[in-house]
């Protein structure tokens, strides 16, 4: 059993790599935002649009990124659309007017949408390969290299303001991780609820072009997709709106106005470092219904309290709720087929950039109150939606033994 482990671990260690990988690429050049904002002389609104651009390219990224799975695979779409994502940093440095940085942050939500799925649909394999949980730790580390990057980033800053110097060294920093991580990575997807895994070819030529084909979506998979939109519009717009919530609602001095998205964060983090040991002992779907609930009845309480202590409480009930919401889902959906996880990620993306947005909305007709209020719902919604799902379960007891690719 102890080669068995080792082989876990290693390939633990590959996948969290490319969460990480991610969480370190996009906080890279989302961290020099004011520096490209002045060299290509944006207005709020031209920045406001590029932001959206990513985000555009990632929920539209569905169709390809269903058709590369099925083609190349969730090894081989990673290293790929991770290889892009790096090159794409020394691209957005170098982008010469307004219109090219545009279409390089189009192509990057692009690659984000492929990797996104592509590590998922890996993490979701080791999961059932190894019968571990181990998903909501994956989703941790992307919390850890958005924080490496904050801290290379301040560093290089103290030595030079060229934005080419600081996105060469972080494109050289994830390409060697690329590279070192690359063998770790599973060979084989989960496999499909028609029996095929994700990426290898069938026996039967017919059969395969039809396999290859996009297919409707199941009503469990559209379930999956709603409960993940809900899920990240609540944590969207918890990063986004804390701190003004905060500040104008709750009178809360400058220095504390911060805390608000800062407690979501460290909620988020330490959960998802125990949220795996909660999966097994009582299952995804008891945990995405139950966080739900926690995440949506702690926020709306504390907006019937007021005052910072319980407001900081209901974020706290938010970031612990929430927190593995998304892992669960990824795996259920990764269950279904590629089609579903790439539909289900799109979605999730689409919530993440529409979820800030409707609040806004929201707190312009009435109040920002109101507006928390419908974070609180959607949380309570996260939880309605789990109920029509049907939650994976790791079925087995013996661990498969894989020997990874090199």
């Amino acid at each position: 059993m102890s080669g068995v482990t080792d082989q876990f671990r290693r390939a633990q260690l590959a996948i969290a790599a490319l969460f990480c990988f991610l969480g370190f690429q996009y906080a890279t050049w989302a961290s020099r935002l004011p520096a490209i904002k002045t060299r290509l002389d944006l207005s709020e609104a031209e920045l406001g649009l590029l932001l959206m651009a990513c985000g555009a390219g990632a929920a539209a990224s569905f169709p390809l990124v269903a058709i590369l799975m099925r083609r190349m695979g969730s090894r081989r779409l990673a290293v790929l659309s991770a290889v892009v994502l790096s090159l794409l940093l020394l691209a957005l440095s170098a982008a010469p007017s307004y219109p090219v940085a545009l279409v390089v942050i189009c192509c990057d939500g692009i690659a984000v949408g492929s990797l996104n799925v592509a590590m998922n649909a890996q993490g979701a394999a080791l999961e059932v390969v190894y019968r571990r949980t181990t998903m909501a730790k994956l989703h941790a580390t992307f919390s850890a290299g958005s924080l490496f990057a904050a801290l290379l980033a301040s560093g290089v800053n103290l030595l030079t303001t060229d934005v080419t110097v600081h996105f060469a060294v972080a494109a050289a920093l994830l390409l060697l991780l690329v590279g070192l991580t690359r063998s770790g990575l599973l060979t084989e997807d989960q496999q499909s609820p028609a029996g095929s895994p994700a990426g290898t070819p069938t026996e039967d030529p017919a059969r395969e072009k039809r396999r290859r084909r996009l297919s409707m979506p199941s009503r469990v998979t559209i379930w999956m997709g709603f409960a993940m939109v809900f899920g990240t519009i609540t944590e969207g717009a918890m990063n986004d709106w804390s701190a003004l919530y905060m500040k104008d609602v709750v009178d809360a001095a400058a220095e504390l106005a911060p805390m608000g998205i800062a407690v979501v964060s460290v909620m988020m983090v330490l959960a998802r470092v125990f949220a795996d040991g909660w999966r097994s002992r009582w299952g995804d779907g008891r945990i995405v219904r139950v966080g739900g609930v926690v995440a949506g009845t702690g926020l709306a309480l504390a907006l019937l309290a007021g005052g910072v202590v319980p407001t900081l409480i209901g974020f706290a009930c938010v970031g612990l709720g929430v927190a593995a919401v998304t892992p669960c889902i990824y795996v259920a959906a990764a269950a279904q087929g590629t089609d579903a996880l790439a539909l289900v990620a799109a979605m999730g993306t689409t919530g993440l950039l529409a979820g800030p947005a409707l609040i806004g909305f929201i707190a312009s007709a009435g109040s920002l109150v109101w507006g928390m209020g419908a974070v609180a719902a959607s949380a309570i919604l996260v939880s309605l939606c789990a109920t029509r799902i049907r939650w994976p379960g790791l079925a087995g007891s013996e661990p498969r033994v894989l020997s990874p690719e090199i």
